[in-house]
């Protein structure tokens, strides 16, 4: 019993080191997800309703993380998440947004957001969404995760023929193929009989090796190079 209540101290003391900006121009839903977030002792350090202000927050707070709404009145998410990695480059942007269209998930993708939600997601989906995001995971609603590797197939039918490849060890290729199929760091520890630490300082390591930011661009490599077969 003591031990249970140590781990979940642990868990809640590392949940309050992630402060977290909110952005949507809907007082009512950017205020009720505000409020879910720090009943699960995250900090929220920022609200915001646009582009500018997000940029302008970002650039002051440094959130670790921003959930991202797409629609806003002085344009769109992908605008805001372009303006706040500009200010604050080590931040993750996690956009949930009511809409699921490819071109809106694609333009998020791009401009540097880390995963995609939709706002029928569940409040357990969004707080376990948030943790991964922060973490350095790429999270998708079930169903967009294959629209992002089924473009970044297309875009590697013509793969550059000067880019070089980094040399990476047997055992970051490894991970690198699970990180591709769409496996968490837990599950390509399992299949691998490796602790989550070790498969996270692979993917770390990996990272820094390609010079990619974060595990959707390390898809994009790994689909690229053939490495998701």
């Amino acid at each position: 019993m003591a031990d249970h209540k140590a781990e979940t101290a642990a868990a809640e003391t590392a949940t309050t080191r992630l402060r977290v900006m909110v952005v949507d121009d809907h007082p009512m839903w950017r205020d009720g997800v505000a409020r879910d977030l720090e009943e699960e002792g995250f900090e929220v350090v920022a609200t915001a309703d646009g582009v500018g202000s997000a940029g302008r927050r970002a650039a002051a707070v440094a959130p670790d993380v921003v959930l991202m709404d797409m629609q806003l009145p002085d344009g769109s998410g992908a605008d805001a998440t372009a303006a706040v990695l500009d200010v604050s480059p080590s931040t993750r942007v996690l956009v949930l947004s009511a809409s699921d269209e490819r071109d809106d998930v694609l333009e998020a993708v791009k401009a540097g957001a880390s995963g995609y939600l939709v706002k029928s997601s569940s409040k357990t989906e969004l707080i376990a969404a948030v943790r991964a995001t922060a973490d350095g995971q790429a999270v998708f609603t079930p169903g967009l995760a294959g629209l992002i590797l089924g473009e970044y197939r297309r875009m590697s039918a013509q793969p550059d023929p000067d880019h070089s490849r980094p040399t990476l060890t047997d055992r970051e290729t490894e991970v690198l193929r699970y990180v591709a199929k769409g496996l968490s760091a837990k599950q390509i520890a399992s299949r691998l009989s490796l602790s989550h630490r070790t498969v996270e300082n692979h993917v770390q390591a990996t990272l820094r090796k390609l010079q990619l930011g974060n595990r959707v661009e390390l898809t994009r490599y790994a689909i690229e190079h053939g490495l998701d077969d």
